[in-house]
């Protein structure tokens, strides 16, 4: 694990254990305030205190002539502690009243008692008022206290801790709501922290990433990005390098080999039309093998110009509205006016007389001518052609059709790469290998598209489709 892994687990292991001890801390003190009360000179003490002191409070109380009194000690108590009482006999009625506050009444209904019994104080009054009883006097004795007594003593059972239960029960649900908080907000940081990671790794694949300086848990991993943009865009400037001299060589070198072919082909040329030795015969035939492979030096020379140029979109397009079923009548008619495809078959099939297209005439005549000739070559001697046109004001559809051998689906799939001539003839085909390629390059110079479909023994149909505006 690097460096940046360490930080990233170091950091999450230090949230959790700091929410952990947060937590804790929290619910030690929120447990703290359950079972102490504050009493009125500033001591903490445990909640179950003024219920402890209202029941030993007892002692405290003595009988004068069969009335009620308290004992100096008591009364003592009572001072020091800010305290009031009030002594009811059995009938509800006050015997005996001391610093008792004003909300106090003069007497009391069984339904009374039982009210501040239960809720711990009086009706008019947020301060705790705590009952006892004489039992063997059948008095009752109320004990004010100067504050708030809510969390009701250390008895944990279920009938006697109803009001804690909910305490604890509201405390848990704001420590939950705490941490699921807690828990979002951490989860929405990291996600918008893992997402400028990702943007990141965006821009660098759009070549649009600009360096970030970040010293956080996510240092290691920007300074990687900043190292793979750099290395990305120096292999970008070496390619776009690599590829200009690439260019610059082809275009020299084509020019270089052509320059030796102009006098050879020249004096070729003499020899094939001199007649007025005895060598006629031999001068004759190796001059035309010497032109042969002149002109086809020339034809690979100019292929392989066309292709970059097409790549490379240097070509000027010289486009022109013109009736693409009548140019591709004329292109037929050319090639079966070459003795080598005068025997040959090409068809026509088209519903529209006239479908008009804007195309470079040039371009699309050896585009065109490319593919028909390549299905004569590898459809066989007995192959025909047919070229069929269909356009529905949406788009231009031709299909240039054979009825030859057809071909494998590896030499469909490779049929428009470069220098591939097929493994589906005898002999090796003449021809440069980049008829189809560049006859693809025309095609999609103007915006068309083009695929092939075939099997073997059932021809080839090669799809050409241009969409009109």
């Amino acid at each position: 694990m690097k460096r940046t892994g360490y930080r990233t687990s170091l950091h999450i292991y230090s949230m959790f254990l700091l929410s952990l001890t947060g937590i804790l801390i929290i619910a030690a003190v929120l447990f703290f305030m359950l079972i102490t009360v504050r009493k009125a000179d500033g001591t903490v003490v445990r909640s179950d205190w003024p219920e402890r002191f209202t029941d030993d409070f007892e002692e405290q109380i003595i009988f004068i002539d069969d009335k009620p009194q308290i004992t100096q000690s008591g009364i003592e108590q009572l001072q020091r502690e800010q305290l009031g009482i009030q002594i009811i006999d059995r009938d509800g009625i006050e015997q005996f009243g001391y610093r008792k506050p004003e909300q106090a009444a003069a007497g009391y209904t069984v339904s009374d008692l039982i009210a501040i019994y239960r809720d711990g104080h009086l009706a008019d009054r947020k301060e705790a008022s705590l009952i006892g009883e004489l039992a063997d006097r059948n008095y009752t004795y109320i004990i004010h206290f100067p504050t708030a007594v809510t969390k009701v003593t250390m008895q944990l059972s279920g009938e006697h801790f109803i009001k804690g239960r909910t305490i604890v029960l509201v405390l848990g649900s704001i420590l939950l709501g705490v941490i699921i908080i807690s828990g979002m907000a951490y989860g929405y940081w990291m996600t918008r922290m893992m997402g400028h990671v990702t943007d990141a790794v965006k821009d660098i694949a759009r070549r649009s990433y600009l360096s970030v300086e970040d010293d956080g848990i996510f240092g290691d991993i920007y300074d990687s990005l900043n190292r793979l943009d750099a290395e990305i865009k120096s292999s970008d400037r070496l390619r776009e390098q690599t590829e200009s001299m690439r260019k610059e060589w082809i275009a020299n070198i084509t020019h270089d080999l052509k320059t030796p072919l102009s006098p050879i082909k020249g004096y070729a040329e003499i020899m094939h039309e001199d007649s007025c030795t005895d060598m006629t015969g031999r001068h004759r035939r190796y001059s035309a093998i010497i032109l042969k492979n002149v002109s086809y030096m020339e034809q690979l020379l100019d292929d392989l110009k066309l292709t970059y140029q097409l790549e490379s979109g240097s070509v000027l397009l010289d486009r022109q509205r013109t009736d693409l079923v009548r140019f591709l009548k004329e292109t037929a008619i050319d090639i079966r006016n070459t003795p080598e495809y005068e025997d040959r078959s090409i068809q026509m099939e088209t519903i529209q007389d006239d479908i008009y297209f804007c195309f470079d005439r040039k371009l699309f005549r050896r585009a065109f001518s490319n593919l028909i000739i390549n299905a004569f070559i590898h459809g066989g001697e007995d192959a025909g052609v047919t070229i069929c046109t269909v356009a529905d004001g949406h788009e231009i559809q031709v299909i240039v059709s054979d009825n030859g051998a057809g071909m494998s689906e590896e030499d469909s799939g490779r049929l428009f790469q470069r220098y591939y001539r097929g493994t589906d003839t005898d002999e090796k085909p003449e021809g440069t290998g980049l008829g189809l390629a560049i006859a693809k390059s025309i095609i999609e110079s103007h915006g068309g598209t083009i695929a092939v479909r075939s099997a073997p023994g059932a021809g080839t149909d090669i799809i050409i489709i241009f969409k009109v505006n």
